[in-house]
């Protein structure tokens, strides 16, 4: 059981992480949701090739992960922040 000390401190930690957490998971949406759009938006990406590959499904593999993986490096470090602090 923690302290009263303790107890509100971690409480508000957590509570900056949240927001923090929102963040990040409001620019993972975006990435999901906005990458179909472009394709709606531009449709010739689909006959546009780059080593006879359609440059549209190069940007869902390419574009995708390395962007999620930069979003959980960022948030990582944003949470840590707080308790570093603390």
């Amino acid at each position: 059981m923690l302290d009263p000390a303790d107890a509100e401190r971690a409480q508000r930690i957590f509570r900056i992480q949240r927001r923090r957490a929102m963040v990040a998971v409001a620019w993972l949406f975006a990435l999901v949701l906005l990458l179909p759009l472009v394709f709606a938006l531009w449709p010739e990406l689909d006959s546009l090739r780059l080593l006879g590959i359609p440059v549209s499904w190069l940007a869902v593999v390419l574009v995708p992960f390395p962007a999620m993986v930069f979003l959980a490096v960022w948030q990582l470090r944003r949470a840590e922040k707080p308790e570093d602090r603390a």
